[in-house]
């Protein structure tokens, strides 16, 4: 598989990342070492998971599956801190907590430390220096060799990057920003993905696939084993259920077919190779699944079809996206 760096850092990682989100609560032992096997033999290398992944069963789960299935070395690890557990404060961005989460991450995984460790969300309640000098501290001390957010809007993603770049002392340049993007879910492109190439922060897209409705498994109806019918995840999908989504994944699936191609294959070829893409995070459910995805390492989409997927799911975009003179 294709190795790309991680924005403007030394830091390679592979085109496709594996997600480890339903790792410990609907992906058992056997299934997740199934699939870390078959991503590692395809020469993939990110593996992206966070500590509150089935309330740390995530992350403990890939601790006991590392050099007893797959070698430290030869994974890209990269894992979260500061979501929360608790209804009135969603994010705890204190440095205290931070830090405790971090220590907390690596007891589980097992390791000495991460090679990539992001700050889950924007927390409004705590100084935004507090918050990145966790990160500062946990590079210095070797527990992170490299930092990064996720769900960071435009202006938190500017002021964080623009901060470790200018502040004096030790600072960590992001490496990487975690946002949803899809043919489904093009928001980043307004202000995230703009801030990111022009600070050199890599993008790292979640859900790339649309929760699962780019595949066109939910064209007809739901099918009884998918996450759309999962009593904790149908509300996830039910966002990408609606008639706009279909005439997206109407266009895929047509695509598809000129290229004796799969939706799943054009979808992720077309998020993967966007401007300031990394790596497309894709969380299979099955083996099969996951090699239905790698699979797209051979696709490269013709132009005149990302173009034509381009203009079907075009946001709107005006003042102030745009040139305002011209309005």
């Amino acid at each position: 598989m294709e190795q790309r760096h991680l924005g403007r850092t030394g830091l390679r990682v592979s085109r496709i990342g594996l997600g480890t989100l339903t790792w410990g609560r609907d992906t058992d032992e056997n299934d997740a070492a199934d699939l870390l096997k078959v991503f590692w033999e395809a020469g993939g290398t990110l593996v992206d998971t966070a500590d509150v992944y089935g309330d740390g069963e995530a992350e403990y789960l890939l601790g006991r599956l590392i050099e007893r299935l797959v070698p430290r070395r030869d994974l890209v690890i990269a894992t979260k801190a500061g979501s929360v557990p608790d209804p009135d404060r969603r994010f705890d961005g204190s440095r205290g907590h931070l830090l405790s989460a971090l220590d907390a991450s690596l007891a589980r995984l097992g390791t000495d430390h991460v090679d990539l460790w992001q700050l889950h969300a924007f927390d409004q309640a705590t100084p935004l220096d507090e918050t990145l000098q966790a990160l500062d501290i946990a590079v210095g001390s070797g527990r992170a060799r490299y930092a990064g957010v996720s769900n960071f809007c435009g202006w938190q993603l500017a002021k964080a990057a623009t901060w470790q770049l200018a502040g004096t002392g030790a600072r960590s340049p992001l490496a990487s920003t975690q946002m949803e993007y899809s043919l489904l879910q093009r928001g980043v492109e307004r202000e995230v993905l703009p801030a990111a190439l022009d600070l050199g922060v890599g993008l790292l897209p979640s859900s790339p696939l649309g929760r699962g409705v780019l595949t066109g498994k939910y064209r007809h109806s739901t099918p009884a084993d998918s996450r759309g019918a999962s009593e904790h995840m149908a509300p996830f999908v039910a966002p990408y259920l609606d008639d706009a989504a279909s005439r997206i994944v109407d266009a895929v699936a047509t695509a598809a077919d000129g290229l004796a191609a799969t939706p799943l294959q054009v979808a992720l070829a077309w998020v993967r190779d966007r401007p300031g893409v990394v790596a497309p995070i894709v969380g299979a459910r099955t083996a099969q699944q996951l090699t239905a995805a790698l699979s797209v390492e051979s696709l490269s989409l013709p132009d005149e079809i990302r173009g034509a997927l381009d203009d079907v799911s075009a946001p709107v975009h005006h003042y102030p996206d745009q040139d305002w003179s011209t309005l």
